[in-house]
């Protein structure tokens, strides 16, 4: 082997041809960039495999699913028929329970209370005796007057015999006219002094009979204010007895001014308008009754007028002061077409329902409305009786969609479909 000096002129040449050569700024550059664009098909690559495995895998939703036009299952929906039916035309309010009268009894004589004769909460009949005052000094004025009426029928008496004796000599020229025009007067006076005889007798009775105190009204007496023994004015203010009358019982409300010539007309026409008292949950019926009256101007505060309704409140269940909710049936369609209330969808015009086709395809068909009850919507016109509408699941419809009654067996082709892509 030969060996090359360092002096050589081969030397150099041959270091520079065995040496690496270095990279430079461009090709480093260069190899960056081809490595992100590597790793960005990678991640493209995964999603658009993530993205067609759950299409062809999935739920049956995609451009052909939930019972669109196209592949996948139809939608369920829930159905029913267009019916006639009776449809009542009724008002609600909220209304308070009123008394058809509540009635302080006040004494009108004075004196002490000898005798209390009801119990607190009794129910009372018109004309029942509550408390006794004491009558003694009444009967003693009854005899006082009854003596002065005899006294005074006794002198007129005497004066018209007198009278007639005048006469009879004025008749024989043997007394004066004077005389006899005298005692024509003193009968006459006598006369009017026997009427007001008369009516201090009839005061007299009157104050007695006042010694007993009576209910006016049938009702319900309240808490006692007055006991034996104490004395008592006339008139007083807290009374002996406080008697509200519970049967029959009335329900103050107020409606809408935009109801009341509905209201209005019914009671021109002398028809009766049923009224139902219900319970603030409007789930349990308290009584039922029938509307009694309008009032004659609205409120134009609240642009109400108000109304009453009477009920005999047989049951008790209706209070004084209680808060009800008023039921009025103000007239009835009858043989309407109705439907459900969950049938009818809003469009951006108007009403429309989904209407089921024989073919198990589902048209858009717009309709109007009229009266609306809690269970049944009048359908003016676009409705037949017997038509069939959608009523559960038309939000996931559209027009031409095939749909599945709850009852329908599942397509056979749709079963061995998912078992074999089970098996597989």
């Amino acid at each position: 082997m030969t060996e090359v000096e360092p002096s050589s002129p081969h030397y150099r040449d041959d270091i520079v041809a065995d040496a690496p050569r270095p990279i430079s700024r461009r090709g480093r550059l260069l190899s960056w960039v081809a490595g992100i664009a590597v790793l960005a098909l990678v991640v493209l690559g995964a999603v658009w495999l993530a993205q067609s495995s759950s299409n062809s895998g999935g739920n049956g939703r995609g451009p052909g699913g939930g019972g669109r036009r196209g592949g996948g299952q139809p939608t369920t929906v829930g159905t029913v028929k267009a019916v006639r039916a009776d449809l009542p035309i009724q008002v609600e309010a909220l209304g308070t329970v009123t008394p058809a009268a509540t009635v302080t009894i006040r004494p009108q004589v004075s004196g002490t209370i000898t005798q209390v004769l009801y119990r607190e909460g009794q129910l009372v009949r018109k004309g029942e005796t509550l408390a006794i005052i004491d009558p003694r000094p009444y009967q003693a004025a009854l005899l006082q007057a009854q003596g002065a009426l005899i006294r005074d029928r006794a002198q007129l008496a005497n004066a018209r015999v007198q009278l007639g004796r005048y006469q009879t000599l004025l008749g024989q020229d043997s007394i004066a006219r004077q005389d006899v025009d005298t005692q024509a007067a003193t009968a006459k006076q006598l006369e009017g002094t026997i009427a007001i005889d008369r009516g201090q007798v009839q005061q007299a009775q009157i104050n007695l009979g006042f010694t007993r105190v009576v209910s006016p009204v049938t009702g319900r007496v309240g808490l006692r204010v007055v006991d034996i023994g104490n004395y008592i004015g006339a008139g007083d203010a807290n009374g002996i007895a406080v008697v509200t009358t519970l049967q029959p019982i009335d329900v103050a409300f107020a409606v809408p001014q935009d109801q009341a010539p509905a209201i209005g007309k019914r009671i021109a026409q002398g028809a009766e308008i049923p009224a139902v008292a219900l319970d603030r949950t409007r789930t349990q019926t308290l009584d039922q009754g029938r509307f009694s009256t309008l009032d004659n101007q609205v409120d134009t505060a609240t642009g109400t007028i108000k109304g009453k309704a009477r009920f005999a409140n047989a049951s008790g269940q209706l209070y004084p002061s209680q808060f009800v909710n008023v039921r009025l049936t103000v007239d009835t369609i009858s043989q309407a077409v109705t439907i459900p209330p969950a049938a009818v969808r809003s469009g951006q015009d108007a009403s429309f329902v989904w209407l089921l086709k024989p073919d198990k395809t589902v048209t858009q068909r717009t309709i109007k409305t009229g009266i609306a009850s809690a269970d049944k919507v009048q359908v003016v016109s676009g409705l037949n009786v017997g038509d069939i509408v959608i009523t559960d699941g038309g939000d996931r419809l559209s027009e031409g969609a095939k749909v599945a009654l709850p009852g329908d067996k599942p397509a056979a082709g749709a079963g061995g479909g998912r078992r074999r892509r089970n098996r597989g």
